[in-house]
């Protein structure tokens, strides 16, 4: 009898992911290959498509818009090409970026998605150059844009514990939201409660089968970002909000493929990205209308009442699975500030007479 190899949530994507980037590479000139060949060992499918992504926006730009790279369909490129492109074709394409149009859809790109298309250059041009095949590096002559620093939204106590409350309840839901949400109300609330928790992203949520919750030690297998596995654990909240969940999950029937999912959409399949962020959406504008939460401002609010809690930002780094705490710390400096600031008024020197 032949063997069935069962693949996990994250060989599915990885499988689309790779797929995604051999359909961008027919789009590309043949030595691009070689690059994404050379990062595949340490660089995440998902990154490379997005980097894919912004190597094909480099070479439309080139073609249309300069005279000479115009004469010679993309796909005929030459490696040599690289060695022709200067500074100031980096920066005008940087500029480009901006705004452009391409077959009837606007495309913007803050300083973030510059920053991304600049180091999407940078990786692409430095490996070309490092190993000795081009002798020029333009991209390593253009200045990052600055970031300026974003403010991190997150929910307060009290909206954290009115948004659970609407789940449960639906008072604020319209009538349209209301008539499905009595069949995903467990649901909802054991997602929310999970993700309000522990502060896994969304990805790592939607990942999640049901073998990989262990109530015996309270935590979930998860695979984090890059690949590796973690285990993150969980209070009585959570653990009481999954078992209500999964009680009425024993009696759902998934769809072949997704009888080991943990969260099922209305359609019995795994619950896509998509689907968590629209129910996060949907909830969350019945508790503030002023700030717009995401699954990872939810990550956020976790984050910060970890740090407010503990004051421990190398154990908010580990939970949250920042690899440098450089990259905590910098989300979460305001916080580090209030604790300074408190540090004053903690030493007495002399008792007032």
């Amino acid at each position: 009898m032949e063997k069935i190899n069962k693949t996990t949530y994250h060989d599915e994507m990885n499988k689309k992911n790779i797929v995604h980037l051999r359909e961008i590479l027919d789009t590309l000139p043949p030595f691009c290959g070689q690059y994404f060949r050379g990062m595949q060992e340490y660089i995440s499918s998902r990154t490379r498509v997005a980097y894919a992504y912004d190597i094909r926006v480099f070479f439309e730009y080139l073609h249309d818009s300069n005279p000479i790279f115009r004469k010679t369909p993309i796909k005929k490129y030459k490696l040599d090409i690289l060695d022709k492109v200067t500074r100031m074709d980096i920066e005008e394409y940087l500029e480009h970026c901006a705004y452009y149009t391409k077959d009837g859809k606007e495309y913007m790109n803050d300083e973030r998605g510059k920053a991304r298309k600049l180091a999407s250059l940078r990786s692409f041009y430095n490996y070309f150059f490092r190993n000795e095949m081009i002798e020029k590096n333009p991209a390593a002559l253009v200045k990052m844009p600055k970031l300026h620093e974003k403010e991190i939204i997150r929910l307060d106590p009290d909206e954290v514990a009115i948004l659970l409350d609407t789940v449960e309840s639906g008072e604020r839901l319209t009538k349209k939201q209301l008539q499905y949400h009595e069949k995903n109300k467990l649901r909802d609330i054991a997602l929310l409660t999970l993700m309000l928790g522990t502060g896994i992203r969304v990805s790592e949520c939607v990942g999640l089968d049901i073998q990989d919750v262990d109530f015996k030690n309270n935590g979930i297998k998860i695979r984090r970002k890059g690949g590796y596995e973690a285990v993150v654990y969980f209070g009585e909240e959570v653990e009481l909000a999954l078992l209500d969940y999964l009680e009425q999950r024993e009696n759902i029937i998934p769809v072949q493929g997704h009888e080991d999912a943990l969260f099922l959409s209305m359609q019995n399949k795994r619950i896509t990205v998509r689907a968590v962020e629209n129910l996060v959406k949907k909830y969350a504008s019945t508790v503030t209308s002023l700030k717009k939460i995401t699954p990872h401002k939810l990550r956020s609010t976790y984050g910060t009442t970890l740090y407010r809690e503990t004051g421990d930002i190398y154990l908010v780094a580990d939970v949250l699975g920042h690899k440098d705490v450089n990259t905590t710390r910098k989300h979460y400096a305001a916080l580090e500030e209030d604790r300074r600031r408190q540090a004053a008024k903690a030493v007495t020197l002399r008792e007032k007479r």
